[in-house]
């Protein structure tokens, strides 16, 4: 799906990313990679599949979007160092575009595991009328963030409930859904000025439908 904000042209994908043509930008929020081999270690027991989720859908996204920036808004990585990391570093190495970091509340490795990607680690970057940060905040540039893991519940003619992972765009901000295939969901309730972009399996939806 596309939309404009500020004058600029995006695409809302259905895996989540979003796509800044202008810029050359592929924007990701909220992988946390990492998080399955975390939990693993500390006895709990998730399925290791969804480990190469991120790597399968990025080359995807590179065959399907011209760009050469990378920006990832945000938890990168869960936690400590584990084995999950060395595999994205190896990844990371053999790419020909640039690759930046909004640094999130989960991103705490030490400045020497960055230092052996290709990766800018930053708080925060202005682009134009944008502002990228991991942390939805108010700017009077418009926010592109992420944190939140943004979802909505559509409800049926019953008792049905769906909860379904989306864009969350509030007047000067926009929420991206999170990346990662381990994450969860933060139901937010939409309000009048607010606009909700579902992720399908091969599009996005606004919700409710507009013209």
């Amino acid at each position: 799906m596309r939309i404009s904000i500020r004058g600029e042209d995006f695409i809302l994908d259905p895996s989540g990313a979003l796509f800044w043509e202008a810029q050359g930008a592929l924007m990701l929020a909220d992988i946390h990679l990492g998080k399955i081999t975390h939990f693993r270690k500390h006895g709990i027991a998730v399925p290791r599949a969804p480990i190469t989720d991120f790597y399968v859908r990025i080359e995807k996204l590179i065959q399907k979007y011209p760009f050469q920036q990378l920006y990832f808004l945000g938890d990168l990585f869960h936690s400590n160092l584990n084995s999950e990391w060395d595999t994205f570093v190896s990844w990371s190495q053999k790419q020909a575009f640039e690759m930046t970091l909004i640094a999130g509340n989960h991103d705490i490795l030490p400045a020497q595991a960055y230092q052996k990607t290709p990766l800018h680690v930053v708080e925060n970057l202005v682009l134009g009328e944008f502002i990228l940060t991991h942390h939805p905040e108010e700017h009077t540039p418009f926010n592109l963030c992420g944190h939140i893991h943004p979802g909505i519940m559509l409800r049926g003619p019953g008792r049905q409930g769906l909860k379904l992972s989306c864009f969350f765009q509030r007047p000067n901000q926009l929420i991206l859904p999170a990346f990662g295939a381990f994450t969860g969901l933060h139901l937010l309730t939409k309000s009048v000025d607010d606009k909700v972009y579902i992720l399908g399996e091969k599009e996005v939806f606004a919700y409710p439908n507009e013209p």
